[in-house]
């Protein structure tokens, strides 16, 4: 399984070795292969008008999918979130198939307890639906869901915790790619939700600020996923129990407990010598690219001013770096200091510290 990144999406290729059938661990997709063939899929987002128009609304993501030989796909099977209650209703579930700017709707084969499957005869994009008067007239059937947890990079005075409640269907690969900087949190996420009905998110001990109080539930296929719910972490006890309640019931839909290391996240260290290790003129070679990519105009001008001032540089170096373009005048400031010497390069790292910190 190779995965390719397209922010903020992701493109997945499966190599089917031969004839058989084939499940992608990220999607849960699975493939029936009659030969040996490469597969190119993608997730792609719904036109909520084609559904509209059909009465149906998703019931997963859209995958848009390509192979290398055009007949080696027969069957697919997309996975569902539906509880074995739902699937004794009869036409909820069915495969949409859009192509040329046109849906078609596939009946399945068979309905699984995990997956809807349907026989393929050409590529394109494949979604599983709800028929939406079925889906809204039976509201009180739940669905498969999950708990997805996300810690933020930490600030000056807190970390976030990020609480999504999604559709289990929604691939975490999909979710994780979003959440830039972000530690996924690898927890038991299953539950069950109720559309339309209103949760919560409870930590115990502390007083923790939590925002919203309270959120209903909405089946959510992207392309953007938000998180449902943020958590203010001010300070982290040794251990947290998170849970989700229906306010309604006296049972928590879902309840964890997070360890202390589950909601610490390390800042990473910079890879630079420490200061006494290397000479100043070493250092400014050290971060000399950066200092190149990085420095503002206005600021060049001002360690221009100090070098000037403190003899580093005579009037004519001055006059000369600055007609040059911002990056060229970056590069004959970091270097000229260089050339001239430990004292000089010390003059410059501490007019970069006091003038850009």
């Amino acid at each position: 399984m190779l995965v390719i990144s397209v922010w903020p999406s992701l493109s997945y290729s499966f190599r089917c070795p031969g004839p058989g059938v084939f499940q992608c661990a990220l999607t849960g997709l699975v493939f029936v292969m009659a030969q040996e063939a490469e597969l190119l899929y993608r997730t792609v987002q719904w036109d909520e008008s084609f559904l509209q128009s059909a009465g149906k609304m998703a019931a997963g993501p859209l995958f848009n999918i390509k192979c290398s030989e055009d007949a080696a796909l027969r069957e697919l099977h997309l996975q569902h979130c539906d509880t074995k209650e739902a699937l004794l209703c009869d036409g909820l579930l069915s495969v949409a198939h859009i192509s040329d700017d046109e849906m078609s709707i596939l009946e399945p084969l068979e309905i699984t307890d995990t997956h809807v499957v349907v026989k393929i005869s050409h590529l394109s994009a494949f979604g599983l639906i709800w028929d939406t008067i079925l889906r809204i007239r039976n509201l009180i059937w739940p669905i498969n869901g999950q708990v997805l947890l996300f810690l933020r990079p930490r600030n000056a005075t807190h970390q976030v915790l990020d609480v999504f409640l999604l559709n289990k269907n929604v691939p975490v690969s999909e979710v994780k790619v979003q959440q830039e900087g972000a530690k996924n949190i690898k927890i038991s996420a299953k539950c069950l939700f109720n559309f339309g009905q209103s949760y919560s998110v409870h930590c115990e001990p502390g007083s923790f600020r939590i925002q919203p109080d309270r959120a209903p539930f909405d089946s959510d296929y992207g392309p953007n996923y938000h998180p449902t719910f943020e958590v203010f972490l001010t300070t982290i006890p040794e251990e947290v129990t998170l849970m989700v309640r229906n306010p309604g019931r006296t049972e928590d839909v879902w309840r964890r407990d997070l360890l202390q290391a589950d909601l610490t996240m390390e800042i990473p260290q910079r890879n630079v010598p420490a200061e006494d290790s290397v000479s100043p003129e070493e250092r400014l070679r050290l971060i000399r690219t950066k200092f190149v990519e990085g420095m503002s105009d206005p600021n060049l001008n001002k360690l221009l001013d100090e070098l000037l001032q403190r003899r580093v540089i005579s009037d004519e170096e001055m006059e000369s770096i600055k007609t040059k373009t911002r990056a060229d005048k970056a590069r004959d400031l970091i270097d000229t200091a260089r050339r001239k010497g430990t004292e000089a390069s010390r003059v410059l790292i501490a007019a970069l510290r006091k003038d850009d910190p």
